[in-house]
């Protein structure tokens, strides 16, 4: 430490990383130039090929976390305004301009979507302020038992559970992650002990699993389901999305206990008083509180209104949410107020989440997702498949692809409309355009090789007690599962309900 200190020099890997984030951020203005220079492309417009070049300039920027995902939506919201407000419009000889290139830059922040995340990340910070995440977690994990299967088995519940009422994954992890902290010390294991690594892996894991199978449980859902409404008119509800997706995410948290107890020989753990020390944590957080009760009200409220939706009551899930936090912040009833929550709220991503939005709307505005999904069902012959040869083929793209990413939004916002113009450029019969959108956005939610493949994954790495190796090795196994349990229930369940 003395010598670094006096000599000045940094560590190799923070120099290695500082090397990839600059090549990052110079490739993404050098492909951005080329795309914008190259010759005008038969059936894209000029505004169209810019927009394909702001699209590849901010998949570099996300995959190379060249910069911080605040200062990209800056950039492309920038970019956008110009390069799209200097094209062409419908007379060539006048330009767009840049108030209309502006606007779309900022339509993302009109959407119903990006409320909606933004009163979820509200919730999760009443969670968090109040203790209920944490009071729900080690309820749990008190309930399940003290042996080491049980207690793998816990966690996974906590993760399901929470993902109903904490509509963050961040937040879900971030609860999480200093409970199992906790319960590995106060068993005095070993942080880099196999059962460490094992419960570790798995709070990051069943998140993302859970992140599929609820539709308020992930931003990027909300990503798929605005672009869903947006281009066919659908609007598709809670229960829809839970009914397609939860058996899908239950049977996965299934494969995901027997691999990780497999996996890291769980049953070989010794334990002592596990179950004594999880319920001596919980008596220590005292009787619920009246803020805990009122947040619990509330939020069960809420849940019945989003599951209710289109058949109890016409109210959208948006609305019924934004009632909610009016509810949680109001004086004399809310749990918290606006100084408590200011700080507890992540704005990049919801700053991310709006530029993402209008990425993709102005993807489909200027018909640059339609030139890209022509393209793509020409290069790879799907013109004519089977819808379960699609499937299984743009599954794999998107696993392949998400190895370059460490936003599952970002990744949606980006590929979304493509998909859904890709399915409608098809000439295969029977296609369900909306069914097939919802599926393909499950496999986005597949962050499951690497830790820099979902911020969930990072928060569990930090922790110190698995190493990459590790992760990426369970990862692996569990991604060639999750994708062969998706062609299963593409030939079984999704099709009866008429998906595929």
């Amino acid at each position: 430490m003395e010598a670094t200190l006096k000599t000045g020099l940094r560590n190799p890997n923070v120099l290695e990383w500082g090397k990839w984030k600059k090549f990052g951020f110079i490739s993404a203005f050098i492909a951005l130039t080329v795309i914008c220079l190259l010759p005008e492309q038969p059936g894209l417009s000029v505004a169209g090929q810019r927009m394909i070049g702001i699209m590849i300039f901010a998949v570099i920027l996300w995959s190379t976390s060249a910069v911080s995902y605040p200062v990209s939506a800056g950039l492309i919201m920038t970019l956008t305004a110009l390069f799209i407000g200097f094209s062409p419009g419908t007379n060539p000889d006048q330009i767009i301009g840049t108030t209309a290139g502006m606007k779309m830059a900022l339509v993302g922040f009109s959407s119903p979507a990006f409320c909606l995340v933004g009163a979820a990340l509200f919730l999760a910070a009443a969670m968090t302020i109040t203790g209920l995440d944490k009071r729900i977690a080690l309820f749990v994990l008190h309930k399940v038992g003290a042996e080491p299967k049980r207690i793998v088995l816990g966690v996974i519940l906590c993760g399901l559970i929470l993902s109903f009422f904490v509509p963050s994954t961040t937040a879900r992890v971030a609860c999480l992650v200093p409970i199992v902290i906790g319960v590995i010390q106060a068993l005095n294991l070993p942080m880099k002990s196999a059962f460490a690594a094992a419960l570790m892996i798995t709070v990051a894991q069943v998140d993302s699993v859970w992140n599929i199978g609820i539709k308020t449980a992930a931003a990027q859902n909300m990503v798929a389901v605005n672009f869903i409404r947006e281009i066919t008119g659908t609007d598709i509800t809670w229960m829809n999305w839970f009914i397609a997706a939860a058996p899908f995410a239950a049977l996965l948290s299934v494969c995901l206990f027997f691999l990780v107890c497999k996996c890291f020989n769980v049953d070989s753990t010794k334990l002592e008083s596990s179950s004594e020390i999880i319920g001596e944590r919980l008596r220590e957080l005292g009787p619920m509180s009246k803020n805990e009760w009122k947040l619990l009200i509330v939020s069960i409220i809420l849940l019945s209104f989003w599951v209710s939706e289109k058949t109890l009551h016409q109210i959208d899930t948006t609305t019924t949410t934004v009632c909610a936090i009016a509810i949680l912040m109001c004086p004399g009833i809310g749990v918290m107020n606006w100084q408590q929550t200011v700080n507890k709220i992540n704005w990049g991503t919801l700053l991310l989440f709006g530029v993402g939005i209008s990425l993709g709307s102005a993807l489909l505005s200027t018909k640059a997702a339609q030139w890209l999904a022509d393209m793509i069902v020409l290069s790879f012959g799907l013109e004519n498949s089977t819808t379960f040869m699609i499937l299984a083929v743009m599954a794999i793209f998107l696993i392949v692809i998400h190895l370059g990413f460490a936003s599952a939004t970002g990744l949606a916002a980006a590929i979304i409309p493509i998909i859904i113009a890709v399915l409608g450029a098809l000439k295969t019969p029977g296609v369900n355009i909306i069914g097939m959108t919802m599926i393909l956005q499950f496999v986005i939610s597949f962050g499951y090789i690497l830790p820099v493949n979902a911020p969930q994954n990072m928060i569990a790495y930090s922790t110190g007690t698995f190493e990459v190796s590790q992760f990426a090795k369970f990862g692996l196994m569990f991604t060639l599962v999750a994708y062969g349990l998706l062609l299963v229930l593409a030939q079984t369940y999704w099709k009866w309900l008429g998906l595929v």
